[in-house]
């Protein structure tokens, strides 16, 4: 089977190899102890688990440079800040912040964001989907899909593409020579405590891109239990005003699980 060569920023992807966790580890010891070329090589080493992860992003961007380049950011910071004491494997932590990232500079990005018009389509779109699933009990292909509501297939694709921000675990995060390598399998089988690690590290993520005053209105609400009348004597605003900024908050950290 012939080479399948994918070039990102002028790396040849198809040559890069993949390490194993158990590399990972002994390189991030390596780099926290002052070895910096072992940095370049984590780096090198998990550059196909951003291509897996910038998939689902496709839609949203038509410059998949400017998506790789964002997803070695996240990347980087999974790297230092993987905490080695956790029964974890590298790219569960690392997922969630690279996708934290490109979805950080996709929000902030006001030419890719997707138009009103995109977005209604693909709500009209999943809720006739679901409808004729549930008259006939079967799923509706996408071309009499398309007929139903009227538009082009190439808009339908667009819009479904477009709910499709979250890159799946069985994407193939390495191909070649029929040697597949999933996302899952990168996994460990503690699917349950690792579902809540990873809940928690995008939680945390989450909240650091928040501003202080939503961080402020967030922790007061969910951890102290305090009422947004309290919260807005103690800012001297409006009750108003704290549920506006709370009911933000909480967008910008589902944004991040979403």
């Amino acid at each position: 089977m012939a080479k399948h060569k994918v070039d990102i920023v002028g790396i040849n992807t198809n040559d890069i190899k993949i390490l194993s966790n158990e590399e990972i580890r002994k390189y991030i010891i390596e780099y926290r102890n002052g070895n910096l070329e072992y940095k370049e090589k984590l780096i090198m080493g998990n550059l196909k688990l951003i291509l897996s992860v910038i998939k689902g992003f496709t839609s949203r961007c038509d410059n998949q440079d400017d998506l790789f380049q964002i997803g070695v950011i996240g990347l980087i910071k999974a790297i230092d800040n993987f905490n080695l004491d956790y029964n974890l494997q590298f790219s569960t932590y690392a997922v969630p912040m690279i996708i934290g990232e490109i979805k950080r500079y996709l929000r902030d990005n006001t030419q890719v964001r997707i138009s009103r018009q995109i977005k209604d389509l693909a709500y009209k779109a999943l809720k006739e989907k679901e409808k004729y699933l549930d008259e006939t009990g079967n799923e509706i292909g996408d071309i009499e899909l398309a007929k139903r509501l009227g538009v082009s297939n190439e808009d339908l694709k667009l819009a479904l593409e477009s709910t499709s921000v979250i890159t799946s675990l069985y994407d193939s995060v390495y191909n070649e020579n029929d040697d597949e390598i999933l996302l899952i399998d990168q996994l460990s089988d503690e699917v349950v405590l690792q579902d809540k690690i990873v809940n928690e590290l995008t939680l945390k993520e989450a909240i650091k891109s928040l501003s202080d005053i939503q961080k402020k209105i967030i922790n007061d609400r969910f951890y102290l239990s305090k009422t947004q009348f309290e919260i807005a004597n103690e800012f001297n605003i409006s009750q108003a005003q704290v549920s506006r900024i709370e009911k933000s908050a909480i967008e910008n950290i589902r944004s991040f699980f979403y």
